[in-house]
C-alpha cells in the first residue's frame, strides 16, 4: 500500500505505443471535457479498471486554503460509478482520499485492498482495489488519474510504472486543453468589456446640447476598461439644461453597473419634474435599491436657465464645482458651489438644500470627480482643486473644449502618466461674451 519507489522501467515500443494512442485520442479537439473523456478511454485500453476517473485541478487552489467546495475542479470525466459523480464528492472537491493523497505526495500510489486503508473514500461499495496516479507538468500536479477494481491487488508495479508514463503524455494534451480554454474565456471576456465599453459610452453624452450662447464640453476617463463616473447634459422642455456629475464609490464593472442604474433613476425623477432638492432627495431615497448597500454616489446636479442665466444647483457629497468670473479681475474663482446635503444612497431621510447662482457672460463653470483634483504627481502631492481652479482661471476666455484637452493634458503632464489612478470626468460650462 505504499508508493512505487521501483516500479519496472517501460521499453521504448510500449512508451511509442502509449505516446501514439494519448495522441490520437485527442486529435481534432482542445474541449477539455471531450479530451478528458478520449484519455479515460485510452486509460481502460492499457489498464483494465471497473471504475474510473479523470480530472484537473483549478489553477492555483494548492496554495489557497479555504477554497469553497467544486472550486477546485476545472473539469472531470467519470466512469463505473454509481449514479455518478456525487455533489460533494470528498475526492472530487476536497482533495481527500487516495488520491488526494497522490496529488500531495506527487507519486503513483497503489492499494491492494481499500477496506485496509484508512485514507479511503468509498466511491462505490464493489471496489477493493485502487491506483491513484498524479497528472504534472513542469513540476506541478495539475489533476489526476484514478482506477479501481473489483478486484483485490488488481493493479501491479507494471501498472503503475505504465499510468506514470501514460500521465506525462496526457499532461500535454490537458495542458493544451487547458490554454485553449483560457484563450477562448480571454476573447469572451474581451469580446463582453468591449460591448460593456460601447454600452457605457452611449450612456456618456456622444455630442452635447447646443444652447445658444453658451459653450458645453465633458471628457470621462474610466481607471479601467469601464467606470463609474458619469455626466451627462440633459435638454429640459421648457428650454432649460441640466448638467449633472456623479462619481460611484469604487472602479470596474461593479461601479459601472450603479452608475447607469444612478443615471436611469436620476433621468427618470428629473422627466417628472420639481424642484432639484426635491428630485435629489427622491434618487436618495430610492438608489439604495440598487446600492445592495455596498457602495455609494456623490453628485452635482445643475440646472440652467439660459435665457436669464441662472443657475440652481444641488451638491450631494461631491467636489464642489467653481465659477471663474469675468468680474473677478484678478482671474480667480469667486463662487465653490457648495450647497446641497449628504452624499446619495447612505442617509434616506436626508434633505438636499437647493442653490442659486449666476453664470454671467464671461463666466466659466468647472464640474469634476476626484480623479481630477486627486491626480497623484511622483512626489505623492496631488494636483488639488485650488490648482485647478487656478489653470481654469487661466483658460477662461479659451472654448469650453480647450478647456477639457487642456486639463487633460496638464493632469497628465503633472501626473507624469498616460492613466489615471482614478476614474477621471470633468464638464465645462461657458458662457461667452457676446
Amino acid at each position: 500500500m505504499q508508493p512505487d519507489i521501483d516500479r519496472p522501467r517501460l521499453d521504448d515500443e510500449t512508451r511509442v505505443g502509449l505516446l501514439l494512442d494519448v495522441s490520437r485520442s485527442v486529435h481534432g479537439t482542445l474541449d477539455l471535457d471531450e479530451v478528458l473523456e478520449r484519455l479515460l478511454c485510452v486509460a481502460g485500453h492499457v489498464v483494465a479498471f471497473d471504475a474510473g476517473g479523470i480530472f484537473v485541478l483549478r489553477e492555483g487552489f494548492a496554495s489557497a486554503p479555504g477554497v469553497a467546495p467544486g472550486a477546485k475542479i476545472a473539469g472531470f470525466a467519470r466512469r463505473g460509478y454509481d449514479g455518478g459523480a456525487r455533489a460533494r464528492d470528498p475526492v472530487l472537491y476536497g482533495g481527500g482520499g487516495i488520491t488526494g493523497h497522490a496529488i500531495q505526495s506527487g507519486e503513483v500510489v497503489r492499494v491492494a485492498d481499500v477496506r485496509t486503508d484508512p485514507r479511503y473514500v468509498e466511491g462505490r461499495v464493489r471496489t477493493r482495489s485502487e491506483v491513484a496516479v498524479p497528472i504534472s507538468r513542469d513540476g506541478h500536479v495539475i489533476g489526476a488519474l484514478n482506477l479501481e477494481s473489483d478486484r483485490l491487488d488488481a493493479f501491479d508495479a507494471a501498472d503503475a510504472a505504465t499510468l506514470g508514463f501514460f500521465a506525462e503524455a496526457a499532461g500535454i494534451a490537458i495542458e493544451n486543453a487547458v490554454l485553449h480554454e483560457r484563450l477562448l474565456a480571454g476573447e469572451r471576456f474581451e469580446s463582453q468589456m468591449r460591448l460593456a465599453q460601447e454600452v457605457q459610452a452611449r450612456l456618456l453624452p456622444t455630442d452635447p446640447p447646443v444652447v445658444p450662447g453658451y459653450e458645453l464640453a465633458g471628457r470621462c476617463i474610466p481607471t479601467l476598461r469601464i467606470g463609474g463616473d458619469y455626466y451627462d447634459a440633459i435638454e429640459g422642455h421648457d428650454g432649460s439644461l441640466t448638467v449633472v456629475v456623479a462619481d460611484v464609490a469604487g472602479k470596474g464593472v461593479a461601479a459601472a453597473l450603479v452608475m447607469a442604474a444612478f443615471r436611469a433613476l436620476l433621468r427618470s425623477r428629473l422627466e417628472a419634474g420639481g424642484s432639484l432638492g426635491a428630485v435629489v432627495a427622491d434618487v436618495n431615497r430610492t438608489l439604495p435599491e440598487s446600492l445592495a448597500g455596498v457602495v455609494f454616489v456623490t453628485a452635482f446636479v445643475a440646472r440652467l436657465d439660459p435665457a436669464r442665466g441662472t443657475l440652481a444647483y444641488v451638491n450631494a457629497g461631491h467636489n464642489p464645482p467653481f465659477i471663474v468670473r469675468e468680474s473677478a479681475g484678478t482671474g480667480e474663482p469667486t463662487e465653490w458651489l457648495e450647497r446641497g446635503g449628504p452624499l446619495l444612497g447612505v442617509f434616506p431621510g436626508a434633505h438636499y438644500e437647493e442653490g442659486v447662482t449666476t453664470l454671467a457672460p464671461g463666466d466659466l463653470l468647472l464640474l469634476y470627480t476626484d480623479g481630477v483634483v486627486e491626480c497623484g504627481d511622483p512626489a505623492r502631492s496631488d494636483f488639488g482643486a485650488e490648482r485647478l481652479a487656478t489653470v481654469a482661471a487661466r483658460l477662461r476666455e479659451r472654448t469650453a473644449a480647450d478647456v477639457i484637452r487642456e486639463i487633460v493634458l496638464l493632469t497628465r503632464e503633472f501626473s507624469g502618466a498616460v492613466e489615471y489612478d482614478d476614474d477621471f470626468t470633468i464638464v465645462a460650462l461657458r458662457r461667452p461674451r457676446p
